[in-house]
């Protein structure tokens, strides 16, 4: 299956030693929530996911919460909790597995490999499809900070920004 132009230089997925995650700033986010991307990285290599997906739980991430594990909601979703704002629907689990970074970017991930063709499709609406929100377009603008903080805990490219 093709890939999506951001993904075609995805590679198996890194593992994120989270003693030496930066201390920032890494596209303006800081050591704190440098170390929650380093959790969502860990996350989609332990699922055995590539760099792509990973580079989506963190692209993702920074959409939802700024790579912040919030205890609020909002309007839309008042019981949305986590690094994902994940609802309290049953479908991501209970409150403690939504505030934990490596269990609420585990489930993240499930739910994106259950989205059909979800390499070929665009970052941002493979995301849309995992958190199904109101604006397929929300995480576009995220993908070029989720690549930045993806090559700073990689050491290296292991992807690719946008066109």
């Amino acid at each position: 299956m093709p890939s999506s132009p951001q993904c075609a230089v995805a590679e198996a997925g890194i593992r994120v030693d989270v003693a030496a995650v930066p201390e920032g700033p890494v596209a303006g986010y800081g050591a704190e929530q440098l170390a929650h991307a380093a959790a969502i990285v860990n996350a989609g290599q332990a699922l055995g996911l590539d760099t792509c997906a990973q580079t989506i739980g963190v692209m993702t991430a920074m959409g939802e919460s700024s790579l912040r594990v919030l205890d609020r909601g909002d309007a839309v979703g008042p019981d949305s909790r986590g690094l994902f704002q994940q609802r309290a629907n049953g479908a991501w689990g209970t409150y403690a597995d939504r505030m934990d970074p490596t269990t609420s970017a585990t489930n993240f991930f499930r739910a994106l490999r259950q989205v059909p063709d979800w390499q070929a499709l665009p970052p941002t609406i493979a995301a849309h499809r995992t958190q199904r929100n109101a604006d397929p377009y929300h995480y576009e603008r995220y993908w070029d900070a989720a690549v930045e903080v993806m090559t700073a805990l990689a050491g290296r490219p292991v992807t690719q920004a946008g066109p």
